[in-house]
C-alpha cells in the first residue's frame, strides 16, 4: 500500500494512528501541502480533489477522505476494532468523528485559511479569531457529547481507543498549534491524555514523521 500524506495534515494524522493501531505499515509518500504538491498533475490524477490523504491499496484501488479510509481499514483489518459492537454506540462514535472531520476541520484547512488571508484580504488577527471561533465551538460540542455518555470510560467511547479518539487527537493537536484553550474541557482533556500514553498515537505524531519540519 502507498499512503500519501503530510506530517501536519490532521486527516493524514488520523490515518497514521489507525495504521499503527492495526499494525499496518504502508509506504509513505509525502505530498508537501505548503509547497503546493497537492496541485501537481500526478497527484491530481490520483485524487482529483487535490486533498490529503490518499491511499493506494495493494490491488491498486485509490481511496480518499480519511473517514472512508478508516472504515475500509477497519473492515479489511478487523483487529483491533475501531468501532463498538453496539449499534447505538457505533453511531455515536461516527457522529463524534463527523463533528470533527466534517464540521471543525474543514474550517481550519490550509486552503480555507489561504483564501481568507489572500482572496478576502483578512488580516492575521481576524484569521486567528476565525480559528478560535470554530475550533473552540467544535471542541465544546465534542465535550458535550462525551458528557452525555451512559458510562464515562478512559477513552471517548470505551476502554480502548477507537474512531472518536483517532479524530480527537489530531484536532486537539491543531487547537494547541493555534493557541486555542481546551484545558477547561475535562472529558476532552482526559481522553486526549489517555491516548497520548499509547505508542500508536505517539508514533503517529507530526514530530515523529519522516517529513517533519519545525
Amino acid at each position: 500500500m502507498d499512503f500519501y500524506g503530510y506530517f501536519r495534515s490532521s486527516s493524514s494524522y488520523r490515518c497514521r494512528i489507525a495504521f499503527n493501531l492495526k499494525g499496518v505499515a504502508p509506504r509513505f509518500k509525502q505530498v508537501h501541502l505548503k509547497n503546493g504538491a497537492q496541485h501537481e498533475p500526478d497527484f491530481k490524477a490520483l485524487n482529483p480533489q487535490g486533498l490529503l490523504p490518499a491511499l493506494v491499496t495493494e490491488t491498486g484501488d485509490v481511496l480518499i477522505q480519511s473517514l472512508a479510509i478508516l472504515e475500509w481499514l477497519d473492515e479489511t483489518y478487523p483487529t483491533p476494532p475501531l468501532l463498538s459492537q453496539n449499534p447505538v454506540t457505533r453511531a455515536q462514535e461516527r457522529g463524534f468523528a463527523q463533528v470533527i472531520a466534517c464540521e471543525i476541520h474543514p474550517l481550519q484547512n490550509l486552503r480555507v485559511l489561504k483564501y481568507l488571508t489572500g482572496d478576502l484580504g483578512v488580516d492575521e488577527a481576524a484569521k486567528d479569531a476565525w480559528l478560535t471561533r470554530w475550533i473552540r465551538e467544535g471542541l465544546e460540542a465534542c465535550e458535550g457529547l462525551l458528557a452525555q455518555r451512559r458510562e464515562h470510560t478512559e477513552f471517548c467511547y470505551g476502554n480502548a481507543p477507537g474512531l472518536a479518539d483517532i479524530c480527537l487527537v489530531p484536532q486537539v493537536f491543531s487547537a494547541e498549534r493555534f493557541g486555542i484553550a481546551y484545558a477547561d474541557l475535562p472529558h476532552i482533556s482526559a481522553a486526549y491524555s489517555a491516548c497520548q500514553k499509547l505508542a500508536a498515537f505517539d508514533k503517529a505524531a507530526p514530530k515523529n514523521q519522516p517529513d517533519f519540519e519545525a
